[in-house]
């Protein structure tokens, strides 16, 4: 049976039978995240996954009627985007944003990469990388944008909102740039300076005015 005949159930709705164990749960998400992590999400299906979790096939499709289901749960497991301390300028907190870029991707960036392709056509993996990175990217935006308000230097809607696409879209490209070394604290220091930073400049036809 392939996930396309299974039978669809009500978001929210618990699937008859049994309690489900949370142990096996957190178990057959673990082995999703390796299976994308480090293969792909091609190699994702219910026979590779029961055989790894040595579970059974019926109690994967209790808890997710699709493989793109689980791996849209898998993605909610582990944070992409953590919001950083203050540190006293826009400039240091953008630093902070993008601390990870110095590191190679993690497992949870890996499984989430594996799906920006296939996202592109299935609703659910695309849902499921909305939740997991446009949407945390987009409160820590606000959330930077916020703390240098409060600095007195208010970044207009705007500003917030083009600082913001631009992330999203260089976030987009670190995980697409499959084999790319990661960056150096000196080049992204230079990324935020050269790039991000203008970004948030006032107009200057706006202060003219």
């Amino acid at each position: 049976m392939t996930t396309t005949e299974l039978p669809q159930r009500p978001a929210g709705a618990r699937p008859p039978g049994r309690p489900l164990s949370s142990e096996l749960s957190e178990q057959l998400v673990s082995v999703a995240v390796d299976i994308l992590a480090d293969e792909g999400w091609g190699r994702l299906n219910s026979d590779r996954v029961a055989a790894r979790a040595r579970a059974g096939k019926a109690g994967i499709y209790r808890r997710w009627p699709t493989m793109a289901a689980l791996a849209r749960h898998a993605l909610s497991t582990a944070p992409l985007v953590e919001v950083p301390a203050d540190g006293g300028s826009l400039r240091a907190d953008l630093c902070g944003l993008l601390v990870r870029w110095t590191r190679p991707l993690d497992r949870a960036e890996r499984a989430a990469a594996s799906l920006v392709g296939a996202a592109r056509h299935d609703d659910e993996l695309r849902a499921g990388l909305d939740d997991a990175l446009v949407r945390p990217l987009a409160g820590a935006v606000r959330e930077l944008a916020a703390r240098e308000a409060a600095r007195g230097h208010e970044l207009s809607h705007e500003r917030v909102a083009l600082l913001g696409s631009v992330l999203q879209a260089l976030w987009w490209q670190r995980y697409t740039a499959f084999g790319a070394a990661p960056m150096s604290a000196p080049q992204v220091e230079q990324l935020v300076s050269d790039v991000l930073l203008p970004l948030a400049e006032p107009d200057p036809a706006a202060v003219a005015r």
